[in-house]
């Protein structure tokens, strides 16, 4: 499956469009990672636990909507855009979703 933010395929037709798909991931933080990150902002630097923790809902938000996509029977997912949203009471929950449209090709 092609999967693009752009809202064609180079070289490709769009023969058909199947429909808006999604992927949302909602996640926590644990309490260890929180502490962890809590002393890398303390002494400076890039907090890796975030940043895994951002990679892997990213992750997992994308397979969502490609697996969304596969089920209209898509060949592709356009137009891709990803948004983050922090939740929660102390904003310990990060929201990922990945939207776009997906499509057959010619």
């Amino acid at each position: 499956m092609i999967l693009t933010t752009t809202p064609t395929i180079e070289g490709r037709n769009i023969t058909e469009y199947r429909g808006v798909v999604f992927g949302e991931v909602i996640t926590g933080v644990n309490f260890i990672k929180d502490f962890a990150a809590s002393i890398r902002d303390f002494v400076g630097g890039r907090s890796t636990t975030y940043e895994d923790e951002l990679i892997n809902a990213r992750a997992q938000a994308m397979k969502e909507m490609e697996d969304r996509a596969y089920r209209l029977g898509a060949d592709a997912v356009v137009g891709i855009d990803i948004d983050y949203e922090v939740l929660g009471e102390r904003a310990g929950m990060l929201m990922v979703t990945a939207s776009g449209t997906a499509v057959k090709l010619g």
